[in-house]
C-alpha cells in the first residue's frame, strides 16, 4: 500500500477518493491526465485493496476501500497530508467543480419531475412527520451499518448517516442516484455512498447491516415479499429492517401515471411477509394526513428485527399506534 501511495498521481487520487466517488472522467477533468493514465493508477490502487470499484451501467466508479485494514491505512495517511499543499488545493478546487456539475445535472431532473412528485406528496402526512416517526421508532440505538434499498434522492441517507458508522443506499435508477450523489455532495456526507443495484438480487454483504430500510419502494414492485426476504439477508444478527409504504387505497391514477404496481399494503399482509422472512415484528404505526378525504393516503411504519441474538434489553412489545 505504501509503495502504491508513493507515486504522486496516486496519493492525489487517494485525497480525492476520500472526499466523493468519482469516476474516470471525474478523475480524468480534475488531475488533467489521460484515461489510460489514469485508469492504470486506478487499477494498482484497486488490485492493492486501498479503492474499491462498482460499475453502474457502463460507468465504473471508484472509492477508498471500507475493509478495515485499508481504512486504518488511509486515515492514518491522510491525517498527515498538509490540505494547504498549492497542488492538494488545485485539486480540490477542480473537484467543487465536478461536484458542482453534478447538482446542476440533479437539479435539471427532479425540476421536469417534481410536479408529479409533489402532487402524490400534497395527498399524506407531511414528510417531516413521517421522518419524526421513523427516529421516534428507531429510538436512540447505534446504527453502524445502514443499508437503504431504493435510495431514491437520498434523503433516508442523508437523515441517518449522521447516526450511522456507514450507509449504503441502492436504486435502479442512475438518475436518481445523480440526484443522491449531489444532495449528500452538498451536504457534506462522506460515509454514505450509493449504487447501482436491484432490491431481488442486493449488491452487498449477507448479514452486513444493523439497520436495512425499504423507503416508498414496495408498491413499485411486483413481488414484495420477495425483496423483503432479500432485505432481511442483509441483516446482521439482531438487526433492524423498517418498511415505510402506503396502506391500502383505492387511487388508481398512481398505478396508471406513476407505476405503482401495489395499491398498498394491509397490516397484516405486510406483517406476514416479514415474518415470513424470519423477523419478528414489533411495531406498527399508521399516521394520517389532516382533512381525511377519500383520496388522501395513509403512511405505514412496519418495523421487525433478526430474531437471532437476544438483545440485553427486554422484549419490544407489539404495538399498533394511529396517528
Amino acid at each position: 500500500m505504501l509503495k502504491a501511495i508513493a507515486e504522486p498521481t496516486r496519493l492525489r487520487l487517494l485525497v480525492l477518493l476520500s472526499r466523493h466517488d468519482l469516476t474516470v472522467t471525474d478523475l480524468m477533468s480534475i488531475l488533467g491526465q489521460s484515461q489510460p493514465r489514469i485508469s492504470r493508477h486506478l487499477k494498482l490502487l484497486t488490485e492493492c485493496g486501498i479503492l474499491s470499484r462498482y460499475q453502474e451501467g457502463a460507468w465504473a466508479y471508484f472509492r477508498l476501500s471500507d475493509q478495515p485494514s485499508a481504512m486504518g491505512f488511509t486515515d492514518a495517511v491522510l491525517s498527515r497530508l498538509d490540505r494547504a499543499d498549492p497542488v492538494l488545493r488545485r485539486d480540490a478546487e477542480r473537484l467543487e467543480g465536478v461536484r458542482r456539475q453534478r447538482s446542476a445535472n440533479a437539479a435539471s431532473y427532479f425540476a421536469k419531475n417534481a410536479g408529479s412528485w409533489d402532487r402524490i406528496r400534497s395527498l399524506h402526512a407531511p414528510d417531516t412527520v413521517v421522518e419524526a416517526a421513523l427516529l421516534s421508532e428507531l429510538g436512540d440505538r447505534p446504527i453502524r451499518a445502514l443499508l437503504d434499498i431504493g435510495t431514491g434522492t437520498g434523503r433516508m441517507l442523508e437523515l441517518l448517516a449522521p447516526r450511522c458508522g456507514r450507509a449504503v443506499g441502492i436504486d435502479a435508477s442512475r438518475e436518481m442516484l445523480a440526484i443522491a450523489r449531489a444532495k449528500l455532495d452538498a451536504a457534506d456526507i462522506s460515509n454514505a455512498v450509493v449504487r447501482q443495484g436491484d432490491a431481488f438480487h442486493l449488491p452487498v454483504e449477507r448479514g452486513g447491516f444493523d439497520l436495512v430500510l425499504i423507503h416508498q419502494v414496495l408498491h413499485y414492485l411486483d413481488d414484495p415479499a420477495a425483496a423483503i426476504a432479500e432485505a432481511a439477508a442483509a441483516l446482521a444478527p439482531g438487526g433492524r429492517l423498517a418498511v415505510i409504504d402506503f396502506a391500502p387505497h383505492a387511487l388508481e391514477f398512481l398505478r396508471v401515471e406513476h407505476a405503482h404496481l401495489r395499491l398498498g399494503f394491509g397490516d397484516e399482509a405486510l406483517a406476514g411477509h416479514l415474518r415470513d422472512a424470519g423477523l419478528d415484528v414489533t411495531a406498527i404505526r399508521s399516521l394520517r394526513p389532516e382533512g381525511r378525504r377519500a383520496d388522501q393516503l395513509t403512511v405505514t411504519i412496519w418495523l421487525a428485527k433478526d430474531g437471532r441474538r437476544l438483545l440485553a434489553s427486554a422484549a419490544e412489545p407489539m404495538s399498533a399506534i394511529s396517528a
